[in-house]
This record gives C-alpha cells, sequence and structure tokens, in this order.
C-alpha cells in the first residue's frame, strides 16, 4: 500500500423506484491550497483524507476515461448507508478500511442515502468526494416509502430509522452485475485487509456470511407471543436448523442467491407479523435472525468485535473481547464520536479516534499541507425519478 495523490475516481448518483431513468453532469470546482477540508451543515467539517494507492500484484481496474466501471469483477464491494446523524461514523469506517487495504483503489462503496436526509443525499456525495477525492462509489437514495409501513416501534428509537432497514433492498438497489457485496454498520472501523473477508467462501448454497455466537439466549429477543406459537417458533426448533445469533452489521451477502430466493420478501413477511402480533421488541435484527439463524457461514470472530457501543438502553463501556480483531464495531447505544466530544470516552473509543477526520471548534480547524496539488471531481446522476 503506497501513500500518493490520485487523479481518477469515480462517484456515481442513484435514485431507486421510480419508473424513468435520466441523468446528468455536474463539476466539483476544483480546490487550491488550504482548503483541505469541507463543510456540510451547521459548520461540519472533515479534513481531506490520505491517498491510498494499490499495491504492484492488485488488479489493473477497467475504466471509462476516468471513471471505474462497478461491473468490473475485480472489485471489492462494500454496502454502507450514509446519513446526517452517523456521517462522522461512516467517514471513519471508510477511512479505515482504506487504510488496511492492500488494494484500496480495488474497493467500490454504495452508500445508501435517505431520500430526506437533514442533508441531502447530493450534499452527503459531495462530502464524500471532497473527503475522498479519488474514491470508486456509488450513492443509492433510498425511498422510506418502501419500508416505513413495515417498521414497528423498537427500545430505542434510534433502531426505528427506515436506514436500518436498507440491508433488505440491498438487490434490488445494487447493479445486478454486482453478484456480492459486503455489508458494514456506519458505527465500526476495520484494521484489517477487507479482501481477506471478501474472499470468505459460503458453502451449501448459503447466503449470507457472518461470525456466529452460538451460545447466546435466543429467548431474550423474541416475546412471549412468539415462542408460545408453534408454528412461529418452530422456524428454531426444527430439526433443520440449529439457530447461533449473528450480528447484521457486518455481512458477506451472495446477491445472486438473495434475488433468486427473494429473502427481501422472506424478511418482510415476518416484519408483517411483526406489525400484527408484536413478537419481538428490537428493531431490524430479528427478522434477519428469523430467515437466516442457523443457515449462515460462519466467519471468524475477529470480524465483528461487537457491542462495543454498551447495551441499548445505557450504552455503558465495555471491553474487547478475547482474541485476534480485525473489524471493531461500536454496536449499541454508545457511539465513539459521542463520548469523545463529551469527554467521557471508553477506553475502546480510543481506538476509533485514529481514523476520525471531523474537525471541531475545540480542535482548532486543520488543513492538510498540499502546497501543489489541486483536486477536482465529477458529479456523475443517474436516476428513476
Amino acid at each position: 500500500m503506497v501513500h500518493f495523490r490520485l487523479h481518477a475516481g469515480v462517484l456515481f448518483f442513484t435514485v431507486v423506484l421510480f419508473p424513468l431513468l435520466c441523468f446528468g453532469i455536474r463539476s466539483i470546482p476544483s480546490r487550491g491550497r488550504n482548503s483541505g477540508a469541507v463543510e456540510v451543515l451547521n459548520g461540519f467539517r472533515f479534513a481531506e483524507a490520505p491517498e491510498y494507492r494499490n499495491g504492484r500484484d492488485c488488479p489493473v481496474l477497467r475504466t471509462n476515461g476516468r471513471l471505474v466501471s462497478p461491473c468490473d469483477p475485480s472489485l471489492v464491494h462494500i454496502a454502507m448507508t450514509l446519513d446526517f446523524e452517523y456521517l462522522r461514523g461512516s467517514i471513519a469506517a471508510v477511512h479505515s478500511v482504506l487504510k488496511h487495504a492492500t488494494c484500496p483503489e480495488s474497493i467500490f462503496f454504495h452508500f445508501i442515502a435517505a431520500e430526506f436526509d437533514p442533508a441531502s443525499p447530493r450534499v452527503l456525495a459531495q462530502l464524500v468526494r471532497s473527503t475522498f477525492p479519488s474514491l470508486n462509489f456509488k450513492v443509492h437514495i433510498f425511498r422510506e416509502d418502501a419500508v416505513i409501513n413495515l417498521i414497528s416501534s423498537s427500545i430505542r428509537q434510534a433502531l426505528e430509522n427506515p436506514l436500518n432497514y436498507a440491508r433488505n433492498y440491498l438487490g434490488d438497489m445494487l447493479d445486478l452485475c454486482v453478484d456480492r457485496v459486503i455489508y458494514l454498520d456506519s458505527d465500526v472501523v476495520v484494521v484489517d485487509d477487507i479482501h481477506k473477508l471478501w474472499t470468505a467462501t459460503l458453502s451449501g448454497g448459503r447466503v449470507i456470511g457472518a461470525p456466529e455466537y452460538c451460545h447466546t439466549n435466543f429467548t431474550k429477543y423474541f416475546t412471549d407471543v412468539f415462542w408460545s406459537d408453534l408454528d412461529m417458533s418452530g422456524a428454531f426448533t426444527s430439526a433443520r436448523r440449529k439457530p447461533c445469533y449473528f450480528n447484521t452489521g457486518v455481512m458477506v451477502m451472495d446477491l445472486v442467491r438473495w434475488r433468486e430466493g427473494n429473502y427481501r420478501g422472506r424478511i418482510e413477511k415476518w416484519m408483517e407479523v411483526q406489525r400484527k402480533r408484536r413478537i419481538y421488541e428490537l428493531g431490524s435484527l430479528p427478522p434477519f435472525l428469523l430467515v437466516f439463524a442457523g443457515d449462515v457461514e460462519a466467519m471468524d470472530h475477529r470480524w465483528n468485535q461487537h457491542g462495543l457501543g454498551g447495551d441499548n438502553v445505557r450504552g455503558t463501556c465495555r471491553s474487547l473481547h478475547p482474541g485476534p480483531v480485525s473489524l471493531l464495531h461500536w454496536s449499541g447505544k454508545g457511539k465513539p464520536w459521542v463520548r469523545l466530544d463529551a469527554k467521557k470516552p471508553c477506553k475502546v473509543d480510543h481506538l476509533w479516534e485514529p481514523y476520525d477526520l471531523y474537525i471541531s471548534n475545540s480542535k482548532g480547524h486543520y488543513y492538510p499541507h498540499n502546497d501543489n496539488h489541486h483536486s477536482s471531481g465529477f458529479f456523475t446522476g443517474s436516476g428513476y425519478m
């Protein structure tokens, strides 16, 4: 991995679930000296990230002029949500992936943004381009009305955000040529080469892979109404499946099998049951467990050191699990950027801090020293309008 200035990059902007396709292009103005930060809303600023280039053994990418095609089979595809509330976490997550990747130019990000976020998808896209000038990515607009009528109340309001359910629709939103994707939550940092996770085998026709935790008490994730109904609880008690808990914040997904098996529809059916009978208290996790638990390709636990944000009510500090670590995950109520800003960080929050590109007034405004470089970006809009 060599640190150099990249001049090539791609940004696509897609809108899904609309009937008519339209195109447009605009240029993002070049930035000269002392302009290595971008302001989004209310003084929200990020420093421009260092550039990371592929090593000698990385594949040569297919390009159309300056643009990298998302259909290039050598790419590693990563999907994440992108919204104003968790923007700082998303930027840190992307930074961590690039920093530790052997072939950072061969990574393509798919950002899922809400249509009516306080920061518009266009503004969020501009921020990503300004922070990572050469990043290969698309921004897909997620129509919240696709799922809003299926969402029920949860133990924490943040879990009711429609974007939490965007992972259910990746098979619909991403290009058909994208047959595999790694889904990452916005509150993670990756401290290993993401290509190792990308190449994990999904055997036996399995659709997703994730670290499993088979000693977890499954009863706490579902209500008495669920367990007292033999038809519903039979999803777990049948001889065919031995259910194990897994966290949906880090998953390898086979999108070909996902689409063919209509797994979006299977998840939605359980969400419809939940609306009528209240069979669980959490948000988007239980329907995933109902469809997949017991049929997940087990990944090494190092790829999701989850729970660092504490529980869903108090967000108290937790320590790392024993063993090697490739990915840190602040699932739970406590987020590292919130606790750091409040001057009440947990010990593990300092592991997140080196990837934080946010510039706050308390830190002073930091601008990377780039005396001789000018960068520009292109905004390619393709959407169903």
